[in-house]
């Protein structure tokens, strides 16, 4: 498959197998990713890997944040619980999820620069793992936002940013392609100082 394939058959998977991607590949998926333009070549995007063991205690910081910011309730009664455990089975069966994050900068220009250069390495990641047969999810979820979430993982507020988290494995289903907007919608042409025309 060539980049223009891989550009127009990439599909976001929301359901995967029990198998999990060999770490190799996922190193070597991510490595495709830093090839993403970056100002001032500060490559700024960081990963926090969660898979095998390590998925338990991630998806218990996700259920605690969703309960504190109201999403989930905090009661014992069987609906909830029910709830809470049905999220908790899903979460857990995503092989990999992968929390992307950088530093904030102080300058409103340079943070509008680094959160550019990530989701590029995010779409890299994600069309370089489409080629390798691997498939992801990119998230943006109500948790990467509360603050008690962003420390329960180990991260500064105040010095972090989350700005996905990625869901990988390999596909159980591919969804079907559902086209685009033909870009002469999008598309306004500007010759001179004639009127725009499309």
């Amino acid at each position: 498959m060539d980049i223009l394939q891989a550009i127009k058959q990439r599909r976001s998977i929301h359901s995967f197998t029990d198998e999990e991607v060999p770490l190799d590949r996922l190193k070597e998926i991510f490595t495709y990713g830093s090839y993403a333009p970056t100002h001032y070549m500060k490559e700024p995007w960081q990963i926090k890997l969660y898979q095998e063991q390590g998925k338990a205690p991630f998806v218990n910081k996700i259920i605690e944040s969703y309960q504190r910011i109201g999403m989930l309730k905090t009661t014992d009664d069987a609906k909830t619980v029910k709830m809470v455990d049905s999220m908790k089975n899903f979460l857990l069966h995503i092989p990999h999820h992968a929390l992307i994050y950088y530093t904030k900068e102080a300058d409103q220009v340079r943070v509008e620069e680094e959160s550019a250069a990530v989701s590029a390495f995010i779409q890299n990641a994600q069309l370089a793992g489409w080629e390798l047969g691997v498939g992801m999810l990119w998230t943006i979820t109500p948790f990467m936002h509360d603050p008690g979430f962003v420390q329960a993982i180990g991260l500064d507020e105040e010095q972090h940013k989350i700005a996905a988290v990625l869901q990988i494995g390999y596909p159980k289903h591919v969804p079907r392609n559902k086209g685009r907007t033909p870009i002469e919608q999008k598309l306004e042409i500007i010759k001179g100082d004639s009127p725009p025309s499309l």
